[in-house]
């Protein structure tokens, strides 16, 4: 099993930034790519960025440009940098880890809320 934690959710003003941070524990051989999704309310649930065993990385366009997904594989811990901040990024935000067989681990999640 995987377990995941999230942290570095905060109230922040608009124009600010956060560091979003998701320590993974368990079986971490398990886990071909780890992300954050995001849920505001009355909003989908929507995938922020995803990066890969690979390195590749995936980020939605309604963040591009102003978040950058890493990874620190000594702590098995992904971070999620979020610059600009807007109002309309106010969501709880979960981290995510897609087993390679298919299956997905979320969080508990981490509330950012942007003020205006």
């Amino acid at each position: 099993q995987v377990q995941l934690v999230e942290s570095g959710g905060d109230l922040v003003q608009a124009g600010g930034s956060l560091r979003l941070s998701c320590a993974a524990s368990g079986s971490i051989s398990s886990i071909a790519a780890m992300g954050w999704y995001r849920q505001a309310p009355g909003k989908q649930r929507e995938l922020v960025a995803q990066i890969t065993n690979s390195g590749q990385i995936y980020y939605a366009d309604s963040m591009k440009g102003r978040i950058s997904i890493s990874r620190d594989n000594a702590k098995n811990t992904v971070f999620l940098q979020m610059n600009s901040l807007k109002f309309e990024d106010t969501a709880i935000y979960d981290c995510s880890a897609l087993l390679a067989n298919g299956a997905m681990v979320v969080g508990r999640g981490t509330q950012v809320t942007v003020s205006s």
